[in-house]
């Protein structure tokens, strides 16, 4: 579990740890790292943690890592809205943390993976189509996408699934500042909906909620003409 402390990636942990399933969290908070293992431990999980910014050292986290038969990869940020598209440091950080270092660490460990496993990373519907609000951070999705459908096509052959997971808006921490809609699912939602994927052997692109994948073909069927004039 890589980004464990994330509201998303522990909504999933509970749902794992419930049927009894062992679990390593990976995240660069100690003291939140034990909080959230202390929770699953309560619900039956059997839980290690591991703190390390997910941001380096990927080599040493990989050989950690063994040959797990999950990898939830729950790494990103959103970034500060103030900052991310105007301030090229953070936009650096946003693209690092979102893309880079998920590369770097999935191409390390995809190859030591055994046949039948799973990696499941979290993109966002972000990534779809680029929007002034968040232009920095949907790149970064979209070159997670990207990477991921090339990850999928290359790892069919050795047995080792890629699921590309897409939430739309979120009710979490990273998402708080943002004034919620109907559009918002809980972040209890999304995790069943990451172990249904899993545990129903997909292999490929996931919106969840389900209907995301519709809202989504409708916005990248607007013509750009119309699309740029849009402001949300």
């Amino acid at each position: 579990m890589l980004g464990a402390t994330s509201a998303i990636a522990q909504a999933a942990s509970r749902v794992w740890a419930e049927r009894g399933d062992s679990l390593l969290l990976v995240g660069r908070d100690p003291s939140r790292l034990e909080a959230v293992a202390d929770d699953l431990r309560t619900r039956g999980g059997v839980v290690e943690v591991l703190a390390q910014d997910l941001n380096t050292d990927h080599a040493a986290l990989v050989a950690r890592l063994g040959a797990p038969d999950v990898v939830l990869l729950a790494q990103g940020i959103l970034g500060d809205a103030r900052q991310r598209d105007s301030d090229p440091d953070t936009a650096e950080l946003v693209l690092r943390t979102n893309l880079v270092a998920p590369a770097r660490l999935l191409t390390l460990l995809a190859p030591r993976l055994p046949v039948g496993s799973c990696i499941a990373a979290l993109s966002s519907v972000a990534g779809d189509r680029g929007r002034a609000k968040v232009g920095v951070y949907g790149a970064s999705k979209a070159g997670l996408d990207s990477l991921l459908s090339a990850l999928r096509q290359r790892m069919q052959a050795a047995g080792v699934r890629v699921l590309t997971l897409k939430p739309g808006f979120v009710d979490t921490p990273m998402t708080a500042a943002l004034p919620h809609t109907p559009l918002f699912a809980s972040a209890a939602e999304v995790g069943r909906g990451i172990v249904r994927a899993v545990d129903a052997r997909r292999d490929g692109v996931v919106y969840l909620p389900w209907w995301w994948r519709l809202v989504m073909l409708a916005i990248k069927a607007l013509p750009e003409r119309v699309f740029k004039r849009l402001t949300f």
